[in-house]
C-alpha cells in the first residue's frame, strides 16, 4: 500500500507495527494514563493549568518512547488525530489484557521488534 493512509481500520494496524516493542507501549500506555489523571485533576479541583501537564505529559512519554526506544518517528506528525484515537484505543487493549491478541491479529511480531525500518510508512 503506497502513499497516504485513508482509513483508520488501515491505519491501526500500522500504528500497532510502529509500537512492535513493549518498552514502546509502555511508554505510551504509562504517558496516556498520566495524562488521564492530570486532565480528570484539571477538572475535578479547577486547575486548567492542568490540562497543559496532561498534554504535555502524554505527549512526552510518546515521543521519548520513539526516538529511545523504537527509533521510528511518531505517526503523530503525519496522523494526528488518529495517532490520538489508536493511542486510546491502544490503552484500552492494554487495560482489557486484549492488548497481545490484538498485536497477533493485526500481525505485529512482538518476539522479534524492529529498532525501526526505512520501509515504515508515516515517517
Amino acid at each position: 500500500m503506497a502513499g497516504r493512509i485513508q482509513t483508520f481500520e488501515e491505519f491501526w494496524p500500522f500504528y500497532l507495527g510502529e509500537h512492535a516493542r513493549p518498552a514502546t507501549r509502555a511508554l505510551h500506555i504509562a504517558g496516556s494514563t498520566v495524562g488521564l489523571v492530570a486532565a480528570v485533576l484539571a477538572v475535578v479541583l479547577r486547575m486548567p493549568a492542568l490540562l497543559l501537564v496532561a498534554l504535555v505529559s502524554g505527549y512526552a512519554f510518546a515521543w521519548i518512547s520513539h526516538a529511545a526506544v523504537e527509533h521510528n518517528r511518531p505517526a503523530t506528525f503525519k496522523y494526528p488525530a488518529w495517532s490520538f484515537a489508536a493511542d486510546w484505543k491502544m490503552w484500552g487493549y492494554a487495560l482489557t489484557g486484549r492488548l497481545g491478541r490484538e498485536l497477533e491479529r493485526v500481525g505485529v511480531s512482538t518476539t522479534n521488534a524492529r529498532a525501526g525500518s526505512a520501509s515504515r510508512r508515516g515517517a
